[in-house]
């Protein structure tokens, strides 16, 4: 992904239409349960620039809406050893009942798409880390 450095003061939109449950259901435990996403791009955009997420996900009437920012900034030549180069999106939240709401229609979508037993494998993963 070439992104181009923009206002910092204004979100920069990104719409994501997951095709599958299962590859969002992957995605959030890997990224959004944790508070953050990586992005590969040979041009971050500078630490603080804001973001707003839509993404739309079948099985939800509704799309999600994710706040974030650039945390920190990985350029391929920093000699870190943290490969991809890119940027961290630190996701955020107004407020801890947000947070929850979100979280509370993602684990219904999951025991939905999925039933008890295997979506208490994947809650139970969660939970772990």
């Amino acid at each position: 992904m070439d992104l181009q450095a923009g206002d910092t003061e204004k979100p920069i939109e990104l719409k994501v239409d997951y095709k599958r449950v299962n590859t969002f259901i992957s995605d959030y435990c890997k990224n959004i349960s944790r508070n953050y996403t990586f992005i590969k791009t040979r041009n971050p955009l500078p630490e603080g620039t804001r973001f707003l997420f839509k993404i739309s996900v079948p099985g939800l009437p509704e799309v999600l809406t994710l706040k974030g920012f650039v945390k920190k900034v990985v350029r391929a030549d920093d000699g870190s050893g943290a490969g991809s180069a890119g940027m961290e999106i630190s996701f955020e939240y107004d407020s801890d009942a947000e947070r929850a709401r979100l979280f509370a229609k993602i684990e219904k979508l999951i025991n939905e798409s999925f039933g008890d037993t295997i979506g208490g494998k994947i809650r139970d993963h969660l939970e772990k880390r």
